[in-house]
């Protein structure tokens, strides 16, 4: 079969046929996927049920793959699937297989996927791809909207790109969090320590100016915080403008595939008592271009407390 490239409504999303994801791929189509991945940003396969292993064998085709997400982040026993590279993305408490109550991690997990983020913008080690599958989709709403960052950057007025031009963001995994009225333990907070990124970078696969800035942001260098929060916030606002964003409403084994360094995105509202199952690999970013910034002058001390 022949991969074909279908571009979708927004310039940044594609519609990949002429592939099956459960076989190994030729290096000629991981090549071409690789280059509508720089181009498009958002790839979606339809109709691939893949099982554990071949979502894993197609998400390490890419680069090494993240094993520690559960385990740190969750503190889940990986029982439910046979990799440690899967995260489960799911409303189903994997000790009773039944839906999980709506104070168990896994609903407070799909509740927290509602802002708008980079999979492990606040990890000193960031993904590049995230490969996402449908198991079980909600039968009403449940879609996830994707937002381009490089057109984000490209809209801005001159006065914000030269706000933002040499800022450095602190992006922190447990802030969103706190919004939410969760309080971790001082334990848990370390896992993941803040973490700094320029706000403005360079795509490596499309040489395209980005826009980095998701609901992780805590603090901008060179700003108090309420006025660093509030333009995170403004940022965010903008990324997200309805006109610019593709929302994929998903069905049972469509696989999506998107690059971090190229988009935010968002879980939307579903009925949290209706099942609803979604698996994910995500491979880990390598690129030089990525190395952290040096540490903003002011720290909140909350952020102190949990280093």
């Amino acid at each position: 079969m022949t991969l074909t490239v279908s571009p979708v409504g927004a310039d940044y999303v594609a519609e990949i046929s002429g592939v099956d994801l459960s076989r190994p791929l030729d290096p000629a189509t991981v090549d071409a996927i690789v280059k509508a991945s720089d181009k498009y940003a958002v790839l979606v396969f339809h109709d691939q049920p893949l099982t554990d292993e071949e979502l894993v064998n197609f998400g390490a085709t890419f680069g090494p793959l993240d094993v520690g997400l559960q385990e740190k982040l969750m503190k889940k026993v990986q029982d439910r699937y046979s990799s440690a590279a899967i995260s489960d993305i799911s409303n189903v408490d994997a000790t009773s297989g039944d839906v999980a109550d709506r104070q168990h991690k896994q609903a407070i997990m799909n509740v927290g996927n509602r802002f708008w983020h980079s999979d492990s913008s606040y990890d000193k080690h960031p993904y590049r791809y995230s490969i996402l599958t449908a198991k079980t989709a909600a039968s009403k709403g449940g879609a996830t909207e994707y937002a381009d960052l490089r057109s984000a950057y490209d809209s801005l007025d001159d006065d914000t790109k030269a706000l933002i031009a040499d800022k450095v963001a602190t992006f922190y995994s447990h802030f969103t969090r706190q919004w939410l009225g969760i309080e971790d333990r001082p334990e848990d907070r370390r896992v993941f320590p803040p973490v700094r990124w320029p706000m403005v970078r360079t795509h490596p696969g499309s040489g395209r100016k980005v826009l980095w800035c998701d609901s992780k942001v805590c603090e901008i260098s060179g700003m108090s915080i309420p006025e660093g929060r509030a333009l995170a916030h403004e940022l965010i606002e903008h990324i997200g403008q309805r006109e610019n964003v593709y929302a994929h409403y998903w069905k049972p084994h469509d696989v999506v595939m998107y690059d971090n360094r190229s988009v935010l995105h968002r879980g939307r509202r579903f009925d949290m008592t209706e099942r609803r199952e979604m698996r994910r690999v995500a491979t880990v970013d390598d690129s030089t271009a990525l190395e952290q910034a040096p540490l903003s002058a002011a720290t909140p001390a909350d952020l102190l407390a949990a280093q």
